[in-house]
């Protein structure tokens, strides 16, 4: 992977490349792309540096199987972008094979140096997860038809 620079189209570039074909020992590498103290959110998660941010991305690969991102859009603006993506991924812990797949998207900030130092991951907990669990997508779909009334 090449250093970053401060031309954010290409870091957005090689940073969607990192997501799009991230493995696990892929990980080591996270410093190449974040800032030592970047922060990260998502509607799960709120920290900062890169051992907190790795050990994410860590757990994912930990809980799922199979997890994979796709790029679908981009905007790239001085030097902030925002990222639309599909997330792929079937469950470990509930025997399924069925690919499952959460739409969302990311803001992300770059310093100075061209490595981002804020990802902020927007998407709706309760409509593309929640309701995808046995049990729980049961209660989350009754509770979504009824406020809908």
């Amino acid at each position: 992977m090449t250093a970053p620079t401060t031309d954010i189209a290409a870091n957005v570039q090689a940073l969607v490349r990192f997501f799009e074909t991230l493995q696990p020992q892929d990980l080591a590498r996270l410093g190449e792309m974040y800032a030592s103290d970047a922060r990260f959110k998502d509607p799960f998660n709120e920290v900062q540096g890169l051992r907190a941010i790795a050990q994410i991305f860590h757990h994912m690969f930990a809980t799922l199987e199979a997890p994979r991102f796709v790029v679908t859009q981009r905007i790239v603006q001085e030097r902030q972008c925002f990222l639309i993506w599909d997330f792929h991924f079937r469950f470990k812990r509930f025997d399924t094979a069925t690919e499952q797949t959460i739409r969302g998207a990311s803001h992300l900030l770059f310093n100075a140096q061209g490595l981002v130092s804020l990802h902020r991951d927007y998407w709706d907990a309760a409509e593309e997860l929640y309701e995808k669990l046995p049990m729980v997508g049961g209660l989350m779909r009754w509770l979504k038809r009824r406020a809908k009334r």
